[in-house]
């Protein structure tokens, strides 16, 4: 295992006028109306930032706001010192380096429930698409072609669905699918209640194997990289259909597009590519493009009014959160923790490397300076102790500047 990256130890958070706000990749308003409410200096661009250029941008930045297309690593959080949170607009976060900025101190939020919805209705649709080949059909007839056929179309009622990963979204599919008169499958490397009258396999071949329609919900991690590929295609049922709105990492594309060719598949829906545009007026080029009863989409699945509005709501409301009272409930690489706010008090937020006598060494310095704690809560991980510490309002500027100036200080700050 690798030894962790600390920044060198600090000096307490610097916030001199309106807390600083940036948020990239044109991110619903209704974040920068939540922040703007509370006072912050909000600046919302509606591109992505190369590395080169979040690197220069967020020095000065207290909250930084994105989605899929701008990457955060180790660089850009070391030019950083002030930078209190990220806020992920989306549900992944594999664009952000977790670790390092678990150990700069900054908790990453994201929004995990905000557009189920939309990606579900996006993945039936998709599905009475292929068994009806309705993409074909219209390209057809706007060519000028009539071609009133039903071979090879179907109704979805009794036929299969196979859902990989049961998360919130998969759930949500097998719900709707089942609405429709669906059989439902599912496979998760977790224990999952079935919802409705959905059953769980044992394996993915054994869903594979038993499936009409297959659709994947799953993360982007090293366990499921290129976990569809030429071997798991022809597991698949000859003339069932492939959708993926998960990841561009999990489906093995030059294998995807020969089992279509070949016939083995009749049909596919991708949303998600290993690579894709950085923005809307760069060209893009797969090997599934022009292959018949392929429905081609460019990331949509959660790009709806309602999701993007409801995304914004949920990542702004943690970050403000955090900013107003330390709570990390839902931040993806840090402790977490949530109190209340304790009346006529000022509250210290301490994140500091895990070695043993940091809390020791905290609470010297605040007998020391005659402090009285009204509440101290500690919660760690392997790499940071995260403590939230209410004191009395006349002690808490120098209790803080000297808990900042411990070896072991990565982040310290007050909550007025």
């Amino acid at each position: 295992m690798s030894t962790p990256k600390f920044p060198s130890p600090s000096t307490p958070v610097s916030i001199e006028g309106p807390l600083k706000v940036l948020l990239l990749e044109n991110i619903h308003a209704s974040a920068e109306e939540m922040l703007a409410a509370e006072g912050f200096a909000v600046e919302r661009l509606k591109g992505a930032l190369k590395p080169e250029e979040l690197e220069e941008r967020i020095q000065g930045v207290h909250l930084l706001g994105i989605r899929s297309k701008t990457n955060v690593w180790e660089p850009a959080l070391a030019k950083a010192p002030n930078l209190l949170a990220v806020g992920a607009f989306c549900i992944g976060t594999n664009q952000v380096d977790l670790k390092s900025a678990n150990t700069h101190g900054v908790p990453v939020f994201n929004a995990p429930f905000s557009n189920t919805r939309s990606v579900a209705e996006l993945v039936i649709a998709e599905i009475v698409m292929l068994t009806r080949q309705l993409g074909d059909r219209n390209r057809e007839v706007h060519a000028g072609q009539w071609r009133k056929v039903a071979t090879g179309s179907h109704e979805v009622r009794g036929k299969t669905l196979g859902i990989v990963g049961y998360g919130h979204i998969g759930t949500q599919v097998g719900v709707l699918a089942e609405s429709m008169g669906m059989r439902v499958l599912f496979y998760d490397v977790m224990t999952k209640l079935p919802l409705g009258n959905s059953r769980p396999t044992a394996t993915l071949h054994e869903l594979l194997e038993n499936s009409d329609f297959v659709t994947l919900h799953v993360p982007a991690t090293p366990s499921t990289e290129w976990m569809i590929g030429a071997a798991e295609l022809s597991r698949m049922r000859k003339g069932s259909c492939l959708i993926n709105a998960s990841r561009g990492t999990v489906v093995d594309i030059p294998a995807l597009a020969k089992a279509l060719q070949s016939g083995h598949l009749s049909g596919a829906a991708v949303d998600v590519y290993p690579t894709e545009p950085e923005t809307n007026s760069d060209g893009f080029v797969t090997e599934l493009q022009g292959l018949p009863n392929v429905i081609l989409t460019p990331h949509i699945g959660g790009s709806t009014e309602e999701a993007q509005a409801s995304i914004g709501k949920e990542v702004a409301t943690s970050l403000i959160k955090f900013v107003r009272s330390g709570a990390t409930t839902g931040a993806v690489n840090f402790p977490q923790v949530e109190t209340p706010l304790i009346p006529k008090t000022h509250r210290i937020l301490n994140v500091h490397r895990n070695t043993p006598g940091v809390l020791r060494d905290i609470n010297k310095i605040v007998s020391d300076l005659n402090a009285n704690i009204h509440a101290q809560v500690l919660s760690t991980d392997a790499n940071i102790g995260y403590l939230v510490m209410d004191l009395d309002q006349d002690v808490a500027n120098p209790v803080c500047n000297a808990i900042a100036g411990l070896t072991t200080d990565i982040k310290t700050r007050i909550v007025s």
